[in-house]
């Protein structure tokens, strides 16, 4: 990942598996886009998406190139965030939050919430938490792969519909 030299560093590029090109009604609420981000170092058993897992596969983008991307991909503002695990990449989520800060944000997570960093949180309207555990496999609960995950409304972010 690039990051800009200076006295405010910050992080330009993120590394991403892939867009979802068709929208999405099991990735949160409503119909939703869904970015897939590279890298993941949780190998959960039973992995819908093993391609994400190398941290050097996928294609690295500049941030500000791939919102002007998901501003045209989703033109209803609603998009998920997932992985692979994007807390890998959290200061590149937490920019691409900023850059997308008039869009109803979803964050797809293995961690728990109290390791959900408060900048990225303050973002999102929804998140999904917690590692897949593959004996507590679920198709019944919205928005979840397993049981043992959680889906919580959050009333940050600025577009709440």
């Amino acid at each position: 990942m690039e990051i800009e030299e200076g006295k405010n560093s910050r992080i330009t590029t993120i590394r991403i598996n892939s867009i979802r090109e068709e929208q999405s009604l099991c990735d949160g609420p409503g119909l939703r886009t869904v970015i897939f981000l590279q890298g993941c170092n949780m190998h959960c058993s039973g992995c819908h998406n093993k391609s994400s897992w190398d941290p050097a596969g996928g294609s690295e983008y500049k941030i500000t190139e791939l919102a002007e991307i998901l501003r045209k991909k989703c033109p209803n503002k609603k998009l998920t965030i997932s992985g692979g695990e994007p807390l890998l990449q959290a200061e590149a989520v937490e920019e691409l939050c900023k850059e997308l800060e008039d869009f109803n944000l979803c964050l797809y997570t293995g961690h728990e919430l109290n390791e959900v960093p408060q900048s990225i949180l303050k973002h999102l309207r929804y998140l999904k938490y917690g590692s897949f555990v593959e004996s507590k496999h679920t198709s019944v609960l919205p928005y979840v792969g397993s049981s043992n995950q959680k889906f919580i409304i959050l009333y940050g972010g600025k577009n709440n519909a």
